[in-house]
């Protein structure tokens, strides 16, 4: 335990995203300080917000150029200076892209022990939580409700696709690609699904959805959300959740057309959230979440590559649709 390999981020993208943006550098472990967890990551959750950091302050700070890339990981204690953590406990961290990290105590989140330790990152960890929430909560969906998810197959996309139909809705996915979409109905039992590379979205979800939309829970934003709010019935939700579409490259042209109008004529709720609005519904929700993979009602996506080096690569082809369910990295 002498080095410390790190993934930097070596220049803030004014375009795409590649892997010449970052670079692999070796430094000293550092030490835990009081109040502090020496961590060894384990595995590194790589999502879509990642590349909005770099573009500025989000929910967190942005990720400047010359420090070490951030990211969340499930790490393993391996010193801990702070009261209710003993070595070999398993926790939820802001790590970074790095084999060791120290962290403020406060900001780790204490993880139980299971295998397969994935499913900490997936389905019960940000992915799972941001589903159930986004749906259940700003969704809201009722039996019989037509629900459109875009990004349908991604890590969230796929779980909540799932949960729609657990709750007895209609449900239609919007993925980019035939393998994708025969996932979306072969194997996790949506009632269609939309490839948005091959169709326009609007006139394939007039056929897909002829009585309306109900709920839209929003991955992407951009012409697809365009699309979507046109087929909105009355009194409808929409959960916006992200904006893949805008975060890696040149900024869009125009927003999507129409949201004044349509808001206020169908009356729409659209809501943005983040997972860590139900902190005090966690515990409530895991319960659930498992008793539904138990069941085998909810079957769980991931998408793990190995070596902290491969974390570039990996982040390059979750933004360009490549990841199927949850992608992460095993480092350790």
């Amino acid at each position: 335990m002498t080095v410390n390999r790190q993934i930097l981020l070596t220049e803030t993208p004014q375009g795409k995203l590649a892997e010449s943006h970052f670079k692999l550098s070796e430094g000293q472990v550092p030490e835990a300080k009081d109040g502090e967890l020496l961590l060894r990551t384990r595995l590194i959750s790589l999502d879509a917000a990642n590349r909005a950091w770099m573009q500025g302050a989000t929910y967190r700070s942005a990720v400047n150029a010359g420090t070490v890339m951030a990211g969340g990981s499930v790490s393993e204690v391996i010193d801990a200076k702070a009261p209710g953590f003993a070595k070999g406990d398993l926790v939820f961290a802001d790590t970074g892209w790095q084999d060791y990290a120290a962290v403020p105590a406060k900001t780790a989140q204490k993880l139980p022990k299971m295998e397969p330790l994935s499913h900490l990152l997936s389905v019960y960890g940000i992915a799972g939580l941001t589903a159930y929430f986004g749906l259940l909560e700003v969704g809201k969906p009722k039996a019989g409700d037509t629900v459109v998810v875009s990004a349908a197959a991604g890590s969230v996309g796929t779980i909540v696709g799932q949960i729609a139909k657990i709750k007895g809705c209609r449900v239609i996915g919007i993925a980019g690609g035939a393998s994708k979409c025969k996932l979306l109905t072969d194997e996790l039992g949506f009632d269609a699904a939309i490839d948005y590379k091959a169709e326009p979205v609007g006139k394939a979800l007039r056929k897909a959805a002829p009585n309306g939309i109900d709920v839209y829970f929003d991955n992407v934003g951009g012409d697809i959300l365009e699309a979507v709010l046109f087929g909105m019935n009355n009194y409808g939700r929409i959960a916006c959740c992200g904006a893949v579409s805008q975060y890696d490259g040149a900024a869009p042209a125009h927003g999507p057309r129409g949201i004044p109008g349509l808001v206020v004529v169908k009356r729409l709720t659209m809501q943005g959230f983040i997972v860590m609005d139900y902190q005090d519904k966690h515990d409530a929700a895991l319960a659930e979440l498992q008793g539904w993979v138990a069941s085998g009602k909810l079957k769980v996506m991931e998408d793990i590559m190995e070596g902290l080096e491969n974390t570039p690569k990996a982040l390059v082809g979750l933004l360009a649709g490549d990841n199927v369910g949850k992608r992460m990295i095993r480092v350790s």
